[in-house]
């Protein structure tokens, strides 16, 4: 049931799994969804939707399933029906509207309703007809009947579709273009903490654990302070068709580099693929070769590659097929990514293309090296974590 939906949700990347989509049609079973379209959204929403920053794919995911409805049926619940057989509650209905009631069985009542929702288009905040949509309506559209029912659609009188075609949650969206807060945030995850120095800071967990142990008489434990002992390496491709990412990459090197951050951390240049030298500046006057770097680093030093992977196959496949003029590189450039992949235990590559071009591009073959991932929130914090715990590797894409 509904499974063209739930594999647009996957689609648009909302992490919804088999339980909790059984989950939803449990739930739609029992009629929690008050058998409107209004209602399957909210409770598709709370059940499938674990994070904010979901919420705008799932109106996307939404809005590409259910474009093609139109008019939602109206919701007429038991409680409206209870509703319209108290004639207590019909006390400010002028004598004609009373007359029209009393002309009417129940039937033609809840169909002339569900008639007056279909033809609305838009709120109403005028009028007075009895059976409508906005004004006097003793069953207002967007809002509450005297009984306190709500009926309609939900908020000031907005549907389902016009709710989900509004995004108001697309702020919320991790895989949004970063800024230095937000990559300053993710790279906190980067860390692999160790006791180093002199005995000069408390451990209060260690503290509340010994008090316990002595019958509550206060028991200090002093520790050495825990620093990061995380170092990492940045290499960053600069020129051509990084041109259009500078000022990403130049918020990812601020947060990146910022004092205190990382035990060690350096960082190089390159230009489209990695070869036997990277430089220390951006013009590449001053060069390193990578088997320095490669030689007095250990293996434990996390490696980051940031870069939009694509360039002439013969680039990365071919010996002598750097771009420059005056450079022959011997090995080829796969070559040397392979040989920076093998040496160091964690290593990753931060990609600012989007997803859908890297199939059949280079960007594919340096995925098959390095674990990639693209250059959003969501991608640094998935690199985060890689590079923190290891794991299994990304699909490529």
């Amino acid at each position: 049931m509904l499974l063209g939906f739930f594999y647009e949700l996957r689609k648009q990347r909302v992490h919804v799994s088999t339980h909790e989509w059984m989950t939803l049609m449990e739930a739609l079973a029992k009629g929690l969804h008050d058998s409107s379209l209004d209602g399957f959204y909210h409770l598709a929403r709370c059940v499938c939707v674990k994070d904010v920053s979901e919420f705008d794919a799932f109106d996307q995911a939404f809005l590409a399933y259910f474009k093609d409805v139109y008019v939602e049926a109206a919701a007429v619940t038991s409680e409206l029906l209870d509703w319209l057989r108290d004639p207590k509650h019909f006390e400010g209905l002028s004598e004609a509207e009373k007359a029209m009631i009393e002309s009417m069985d129940l039937e033609s009542l809840k169909k002339l309703f569900e008639e007056r929702l279909k033809e609305q288009k838009e709120r109403h905040d005028g009028g007075n007809r009895w059976i409508g949509t906005g004004g006097r309506s003793a069953f207002g559209h967007g809002g509450y009947h005297p009984s306190g029912v709500r009926v309609g659609g939900p908020g000031k009188g907005r549907s389902a579709m016009q709710v989900a075609e509004m995004r108001r949650f697309r702020d919320y969206r991790n895989d949004r273009v970063l800024d230095v807060r937000q990559i300053d945030v993710a790279l906190r995850g980067l860390r692999r903490l160790g006791r180093e120095g002199a005995v000069e800071e408390l451990d209060l967990d260690q503290t509340v654990e010994a008090t316990c142990k002595n019958a509550g008489d206060l028991d200090l434990i002093w520790a050495p302070p825990k620093r990061n002992r995380m170092k990492l390496i940045l290499l960053m491709d600069v020129g051509g068709s990084m041109d259009p990412y500078s000022q990403l990459m130049e918020r990812l090197f601020t947060a990146a580099s910022r004092t205190g951050r990382f035990a060690s951390f350096e960082h190089y240049y390159f230009h489209n693929c990695v070869y036997e030298e990277v430089y220390e500046d951006a013009s590449f006057r001053k060069p390193v070769p990578v088997l320095d770097i490669i030689h007095r680093t250990g293996r434990d030093h996390r490696l980051v590659v940031v870069g939009d992977a694509l360039m002439h196959p013969g680039e990365l496949m071919s010996p002598g097929g750097s771009i420059y003029f005056y450079h022959h590189n011997p090995v080829a450039g796969a070559v040397w990514l392979r040989r920076l992949q093998d040496h160091f235990r964690h290593s990753a590559w931060l990609n600012p293309e989007p997803n859908r071009f890297w199939p059949r591009t280079t960007i594919e073959a340096i995925a098959s090296i390095f674990p990639m991932y693209h250059l959003s929130i969501e991608g640094l914090e998935e690199a985060v974590r890689y590079l923190v715990r290891g794991g299994e590797r990304p699909m490529m894409g």
